[in-house]
């Protein structure tokens, strides 16, 4: 099969990846473009995975102001790179979370981030619901509701507002394959007219 410059390119489009990597995928997927996108989109996931730990500290604070003034969101959001920081993909991550901050109401950014006694809290009101049913079907039914209420509660953790297949964390991985670098959503302030 003979791999054209405009299939290349289009596999580039869709992808953001290099010219060597879209056109060995396509090679390897026999031209089919939407094989070859997942396959690039499975190896830069896998890519992803492995920038996590390195330090993020360049990026953007951005600002958004939503119903005519009535919720306003700053966000900070951090990357490796001050290129990258500068790139369209990673601007319009940062805008898309500040519109899920505004929209979908998150207090944190991460579980890690929610203090213990918030959990403690929640996990007293839930049993207190449960009842006295049997230990291990008390413990399954607390676990699913502390997880309904991370995904409530943490920004990464919340459905994307766009497609709630899918999370923010995924969201941000799927930036992450195309930059080549970490990014880490610093912290976020929601304010809203008349909010407490």
């Amino acid at each position: 099969m003979v791999i054209s410059t405009e299939m290349v390119k289009e596999l580039r489009a869709r992808t953001g990846a290099g010219v060597m990597d879209s056109k060995n995928a396509l090679v390897e997927c026999e031209g089919n473009i939407d094989k070859a996108c997942d396959l690039l989109r499975k190896r830069g996931l896998a890519k992803a995975e492995k920038k996590v730990g390195r330090t993020a500290n360049q990026g953007i604070v951005d600002a958004y102001i939503h119903g005519g003034g009535r919720i306003g969101v700053l966000v900070e959001v951090n990357c490796e790179t001050d290129f990258v920081a500068r790139t369209d993909d990673f601007k319009n991550l940062v805008h898309e979370i500040a519109l899920q901050i505004a929209a979908a109401r998150p207090e944190y950014v991460t579980r890690d981030d929610v203090p213990v006694e918030v959990v403690e809290r929640e996990k007293g009101i839930y049993l207190a619901q449960i009842g006295d049913k049997p230990a291990n079907v008390a413990e399954k039914i607390l676990e699913g509701k502390l997880e309904k209420f991370y995904q409530e509660v943490c920004l990464v953790e919340q459905p994307f507002i766009r497609d709630p297949n899918v999370n923010v964390k995924q969201l941000i991985t799927d930036t992450v394959a195309k930059t080549g670098e970490n990014i880490v959503v610093r912290r976020f302030t929601r304010y809203e007219l008349g909010g407490a």
